[in-house]
């Protein structure tokens, strides 16, 4: 929420800076910088800094008017938010349809969330992670932090004007909020599930709400209006240690966590939110040099420009840059550049004009017959036509007059081979492990192997070279699903005493979720443990625990896939880690070489 058009909180430039803090570290997450991998974090400034200001809003509101407008404060927030949206919506679209197709069925099947705040839902239902994907990620992929937002402005303001008209003590109201907070974040941990994609609980709206309630609890116990006394010298500097330390602590969270730490969802993002109130609440004070710092003015600018940068920032990175391409400093830079330059247009021309009334001003010309048809000058024609030409396009692109060009071969893999049920899960590839005829047992009799869409492109190669190995592959599996599916395949008989593993192309485990997992399929005479070369922030955690198990659990070797696929883009479909025919074919040689080499000794 830039500068203030009404209300008459006082405007404070150090928020601004908090919200520049906050947008910045998101595109230097989605920028796929190492150093940045904690950057998702600053969605949940920007939710504790929203519950803030929203409610000291309308707590304000009621107060001076004895009642909160429930029909202007909606209107206000749509046309604080919508128009920038939807153009952002219009010009993606047609971007897509010229120059990316392959994006139109996402942006087809995502638009109406999109356009109606439902987003973050549609994500969980239709199980599409915000983390493990390798297909182009949709443009509109950020929404859900929005929808999140725009459910809690429908919701919040009732609450907040029913506890004003019959609580009449800011106390209670104080413990109700803050009480919910803690419901919130407690389920947020129950939910989240170790090693697990935590798209749930990261997208829920019922496990984020607490940042925006910790934000809300504030607003209630220092409002922006509040009049602070004098005070000394020395409690000048304790109040800025502690606002230095917030924003300290906030900055290591940037720096040192990632989507997929258990830390963040078992209490880290609680910290961090009232890492936030409390910065918040040093800002706000007369007394903190905080409100001259963050109130510099290219913190102030990009904060004013916060909601259209956030708005901008994804569709430009993901429609910009090449699937699965390694960080480049260049296309970063130039894509930032791009960022704000359309976030600063859309001020200038869209936001700016729309939030003090140049809609309301047409409509009344309309209605009174005022209205006529604009003198268009030689660039006024030139951007009619543009819009005219995109809206062909966002037609062309939306009703399927044009296909949508295939996606990369990596997202198809599941037609390789042909696909049965097994252990009642879609996508297990199983092998023939009954032979057909008298004599000796197949070579792959009493083989299992378990993995992800990587042993899918391995399935059939692997199929002739061990006639009756079972598979148990599924597209997407992750360490929990087959965590979960043990039980049925032991009960099954379909784990026999050689196990293949591969498993973290999807997201991170833990040694001892490996160990675990090795310990419920049983006792076996040797198990091939395959590490995992996948261009994600988790690639390391996964090698690291292998490896650890490898070298630590009874009859186990490892294979070292990502050594041995470096410098042989040769194997790879464009993603980079799904494999083609030929790299299918040698990564199952390896794999069966492995079955069969002496196991190396402890210290070897």
């Amino acid at each position: 929420m830039p500068r203030p058009v009404e209300g008459t909180s006082p405007y404070l430039p150090g928020l601004d800076g908090i919200r520049a803090i906050a947008v910045l570290s998101v595109i230097v997450f989605h920028l796929n910088f190492g150093w940045g991998s904690g950057g998702l974090l600053g969605v949940q400034v920007f939710f504790v800094l929203s519950g803030y200001l929203i409610t000291d809003l309308l707590v304000a509101e009621y107060r001076r008017h004895r009642g909160i407008a429930m029909a202007r404060f909606w209107i206000r927030r749509a046309r604080r938010l919508l128009p920038a949206l939807f153009v952002v919506l219009f010009v993606t679209v047609g971007w897509a349809t010229l120059f990316d197709r392959t994006q139109l069925d996402a942006l087809r099947s995502d638009l109406p969330s999109g356009v109606f705040y439902y987003s973050n839902w549609w994500f969980i239902f239709h199980h599409v992670s915000y983390f493990a994907k390798f297909g182009p990620p949709s443009p509109l992929g950020h929404l859900w932090s929005l929808s999140i937002e725009e459910q809690f402005y429908l919701i919040w303001p009732l609450l907040v004007l029913a506890a004003m008209k019959f609580l009449h003590n800011r106390r209670t109201m104080i413990i109700l909020t803050l009480g919910a907070a803690a419901a919130s974040a407690i389920e947020m941990a129950i939910l989240f599930v170790p090693g697990g994609d935590p798209t749930r609980v990261y997208d829920g709206t019922d496990t984020r709400v607490f940042a925006l309630l910790i934000g809300a609890a504030l607003a209630m116990a220092l409002p922006r209006h509040q009049t602070f006394a004098p005070v000394t010298e020395s409690a000048r500097r304790v109040l800025d240690a502690a606002g230095g330390l917030s924003l300290l602590g906030i900055f290591l969270m940037f720096w040192l966590t990632s989507q997929y730490d258990s830390f963040l969802y078992e209490g880290g993002m609680v910290l961090l939110a009232l890492l936030t109130a409390m910065l918040i609440a040093v800002t706000i004070h007369p007394a903190s040099h905080l409100e001259m710092i963050l109130g510099w003015e290219p913190l102030r600018w990009v904060g004013e420009r916060s909601y259209g940068i956030y708005l901008w920032h994804y569709p430009v990175i993901v429609l910009t840059t090449p699937l699965n391409a390694a960080p480049s400093v260049l296309r970063a830079s130039l894509q930032i550049v791009a960022t704000l330059g359309l976030a600063a247009l859309s001020w200038r021309f869209i936001e700016q004009p729309v939030r003090h009334g140049a809609l309301g001003r047409q409509w009344h010309r309309i209605r009174s017959h005022e209205w006529t048809w604009p003198h268009l000058t030689p660039p006024g024609w030139v951007l009619a036509v543009a819009i005219s030409f995109n809206a062909v396009l966002c037609a062309v692109g939306l009703f399927g007059l044009v296909s949508a060009d295939a996606a990369d071969p990596a997202t198809q893999v599941t037609s390789i081979v042909p696909v049965n049920h097994h252990h009642g899960t879609a996508g297990i590839v199983p092998g023939s492990t009954t032979p057909t005829t008298a004599g000796p047992p197949p070579p792959g009799q009493g083989v299992t192997a378990i993995g992800d869409s990587i042993m899918v492109d391995a399935a059939p190669y692997l199929q002739t070279t061990l006639p009756g190995i079972s598979i148990d592959a599924q597209v997407g599996q992750q360490m929990t699903q087959v965590q979960q599916a043990v039980p049925q395949l032991r009960a099954e008989g379909a784990v026999g005493r050689r196990l293949v593993v591969e498993l973290g192309t999807n997201g991170p485990f833990t040694p001892q979720q490996l160990t675990s997992l090795l310990d419920s399929l049983g006792p076996s005479q040797r198990i091939v443990l395959v590490n995992t070369h996948v261009p994600r922030p988790w690639q390391q955690q996964v090698n690291d625990s292998i490896a650890t198990v490898a070298r630590s659990y009874p009859n186990t070797v490892m294979v070292d896939w990502n050594t041995a696929s470096a410098n042989t883009p040769q194997y790879f479909y464009p993603d980079g880690v799904h494999l083609n025919p030929d790299g299918a074919k040698y990564y199952a040689s390896l794999l069966v070489q492995a079955l069969y080499d002496p196991i190396p000794k402890p210290g070897h």
